[in-house]
């Protein structure tokens, strides 16, 4: 491309009578690219922050991969041997046995009750492997468990459920009464229900909303009681060197382990949720790429009124020697002139409105319905990437038409044009 053609694209992209400003009409298509970009940018950070503060503080408390057990009470007996065989399996960083039930979870000094999530666990200690981050989240206390009898009795709560029964640590206890459906009293044919009171040691808060409002962790074997296992336990958590490594590793523990464990990895634990979120960035992208051809509308019809405009112009051109390709690249100069521009000011202001909306925490979530409490905001570079070379491309396309309209007029005719 030549600088006479440049100029020329240039001088068409400018207001009449010698002024350097750009003409209205170039304004308004450079506007409508960069509302677009900035826009995709804004709402494609917003899905994958979406998507990453989920999965991040789901993980707080779901581990990398879950070995469970088909059944009818869905215990698993033999842990211990099932736990040597996991640790042996290349990709596996540490292992940990866990039990999760349900039960009436009260105060001591209060009659209100309400339903809550135990999960057993290991005590904290030298060793102890650290399959979550769960445990590095406790704001009072800690999951060591101790009580001022010397056992490990102790329960550590959610911040939320705390909250709500009034309880404080070292200072208050909790009942907590359970009922294994499993196991009924040989006399009345319900369910033998436990009740055990617990001192509260600890507090976690993790910022998701279901731990911190339904969960309270105890010891192992508290949990154990609680859920009448004996010595089975739930499963097995365990953690790999990364997520990505999850995958694959679930895959060659479940072809090791066979029948009747089942393996899952944190995506298939929590796949429902992932899904739907990968279905709306989808969904937002098409909606939001409508946008970006309507930009290219603006384009074309720009330069359509600049061809309409300029014929006479144009037909001079053509008849002092510019050949048809030189005309076709003028107007295809002025069209990525008008993309590029309006690209470069919507990654710019895209970037800057996700800065402040992520860090700013503009925009408040009632964390009871999104279980997060703020819209976050994470650009993959790959996205913006690709909105980019979208956008130019979408620019560039845009051009073809009025491009060839005006290589297409003959000179003695737009010489004469009115």
């Amino acid at each position: 491309m030549t600088r006479l053609e440049l100029a020329i694209a240039w001088r068409y992209l400018r207001s009449r009578r010698g002024s350097k400003l750009l003409s209205l009409i170039s304004v308004i298509a450079i506007l409508g690219v960069t509302v677009a970009v900035s826009a995709l940018i804004v709402i494609m950070g917003v899905m994958n922050g979406l998507q990453t503060d989920l999965r991040e503080k789901i993980l707080i408390g779901s581990p990398d991969i879950r070995v469970l057990v088909y059944g009818e009470d869905m215990t698993m007996t033999d842990w211990k041997t099932v736990e040597e065989k996991v640790k042996r399996q290349p990709g596996v960083v540490a292992v940990s046995p866990f039990v999760v039930t349900q039960a009436l979870v009260g105060s001591k000094r209060h009659t209100y009750r309400e339903t809550a999530f135990i999960q057993g666990l290991v005590p904290d200690g030298p060793g102890v492997p650290q399959v979550t981050s769960l445990r590095k989240r406790a704001v009072a206390g800690d999951f060591t468990f101790a009580t001022l009898d010397g056992k490990h009795r102790g329960a550590v709560l959610g911040a939320k459920l705390a909250s709500r029964l009034n309880v404080t640590p070292g200072i208050d206890s909790i009942t907590v009464l359970t009922a294994n459906p499993n196991k009924l009293d040989p006399v009345t044919g319900f369910p033998r229900p436990v009740l055990q009171t617990l001192e509260v040691t600890g507090i976690f808060e993790t910022g998701m909303y279901e731990y911190d409002n339904s969960y309270v962790v105890v010891a192992l074997d508290v949990a154990q009681e609680l859920a009448q296992l004996d010595s089975a336990v739930t499963g097995l958590e365990v953690k790999t060197p990364t997520r990505k490594d999850a995958g694959p590793t679930a895959i060659k523990l479940a072809d090791s382990l066979g029948m009747p464990y089942r393996v899952l990895d944190w995506e298939q634990q929590n796949g429902s949720l992932f899904s739907a979120l990968k279905l709306e960035k989808l969904g937002m992208s098409i909606i939001l790429m409508l946008i970006v051809l309507v930009a290219a509308f603006n384009i074309i019809s720009t330069l359509i009124m600049v061809v309409t405009d300029k014929t006479r112009e144009i037909g001079i051109l053509r008849a002092m020697g510019m050949p048809a390709r030189s005309i076709r690249r003028v107007f295809f100069a002025q069209g990525v002139v008008i993309g590029v521009t309006g690209t470069f000011a919507g990654l710019v202001l895209g970037l800057v409105a996700s800065f402040v909306i992520g860090r700013g925490q503009l925009i408040s979530l009632d964390p009871s319905v999104y279980f997060i409490d703020h819209l976050p905001v994470a650009n993959d570079p790959t996205d913006v990437l690709l909105i980019i070379i979208s956008s130019l491309a979408v620019a560039a396309v845009a051009t073809i038409y009025p491009a060839l309209q005006a290589a297409r007029l003959y000179p003695v005719e737009a010489i004469r044009h009115e």
